[in-house]
């Protein structure tokens, strides 16, 4: 019985190396190259270790990047869709949903739905611990985009209103403070790119 627990464990340990190959539209820091999908969860989980004092409400941490960890492994399966695409949502939901039985039911039991439960969770984000690492989610692009000179923002046209729009409702929810400072970069980063002379030829 042990050991067939940790062949299941092993087998789902090597299946989600697959995120790493999983790129993602956000820049890294230094605009080297793209970040991948590993890199993102292991950078949010480190947001929520440091930055867990601004959680709108009170928040168990070790859920919190428990559920960082977890919630981009989907991607192995369907792809990482970019806040700024056009893609359905219903039917990203649905396959989505799928590529989580698949990749947490390859872990034995009860652990397998204790993972799915914690994407769950995160998916709804209707808890604190899950509204918390949702802000997060979205405060990291938006900080790469603030200090990467538009990244994404640059490369697909992005407006002022569509970044309010796109990140501010979560963050705001999760992580109020934290909202407020970004206003202030969003502000001044649209505010900075309206002023270069070739933003009004």
């Amino acid at each position: 019985m042990q050991s067939d627990t940790l062949a299941r464990q092993l087998n789902f340990l090597r299946e989600i190396d697959r995120l790493k190959t999983v790129m993602r539209q956000s820049p890294l820091l230094d605009k080297s190259r793209k970040e991948n999908s590993a890199e993102h969860s292991w950078h949010l989980a480190m947001y929520a270790l440091v930055l867990s004092d601004y959680a709108s409400g009170p928040v168990n941490t070790h859920r919190v990047i428990q559920m960082l960890l977890l919630h981009d492994i989907v991607e192995i399966d369907v792809g990482d869709i970019p806040i700024h695409g056009a893609a359905g949502q219903e039917l990203q939901a649905e396959k989505e949903s799928q590529a989580a039985a698949r990749l947490f039911g390859l872990l034995p039991q009860p652990q397998g739905d204790q993972f799915l439960g914690l994407w769950q969770e995160f998916e709804q984000a209707e808890t604190e611990d899950a509204k918390f690492a949702k802000a997060l989610d979205r405060f990291q692009p938006l900080l790469i985009n603030v200090f990467t000179d538009g990244g994404t923002w640059t490369e697909s046209g992005v407006s002022l209103e569509q970044v309010f729009s796109r990140y501010g409702p979560a963050i705001k929810r999760g992580a109020p403070r934290l909202w407020a400072e970004c206003e202030k970069w969003v502000t001044r980063h649209f505010s900075a790119d309206a002023a270069r002379p070739e933003a009004s030829d």
